[in-house]
């Protein structure tokens, strides 16, 4: 995703220093239970849509236009799957962060599934059994979006 030009502000002064970022995950169904996936023009590797909010912006309001910008999909924001801490990034430049994310399950209602910007090389629906190679915290969103279990947390064990 490219970076949000408050967060360059913020990196002037911090430097690559790790940051502490918001960040919606969506996954998004079609009326055939398919999920939508894009596959990262930075590495290639498929992702379900994600974005950082603008300041202020509602998550809810950031699924739905990082999933129209992406991927060229109208959605609607149906419930939080999950809430959790992600695990520290680090950039080829340097830059480290870790998103506290928000993911929301979310219905297509329009659009075609296509190419949008220039975070992507590829997007498309997928049956949610013939998934492509995917890295487990994305497979985990998709498992918690299609169960009819309440909203995710992770707890750390009290010692």
């Amino acid at each position: 995703m490219p970076t949000p030009d408050f967060i360059t502000e913020i990196r002037a002064s911090a430097g690559h220093q790790l940051l502490w970022l918001p960040g919606v995950s969506a996954i998004v169904f079609d009326e055939e239970g398919r999920v939508l996936l894009g596959q990262r023009a930075d590495n290639h590797e498929w992702t379900v849509i994600s974005g950082i909010p603008d300041p202020g912006e509602q998550p809810a309001d950031c699924a739905v236009r990082e999933v129209y910008e992406e991927a060229g999909v109208h959605c609607v924001p149906e419930r939080v799957v999950l809430v959790r801490a992600g695990r520290e990034l680090e950039y080829p430049n340097g830059d480290k962060c870790q998103f506290m994310d928000v993911t929301l399950r979310c219905r297509a209602v329009g659009g075609e599934a296509r190419v949008n910007d220039d975070e992507s090389v590829a997007v498309g629906w997928f049956a949610v059994d013939a998934l492509p190679p995917m890295h487990e915290d994305q497979l985990f969103r998709i498992k918690q979006a299609l169960s009819d279990e309440p909203t995710w947390f992770e707890t750390t064990p009290s010692a």
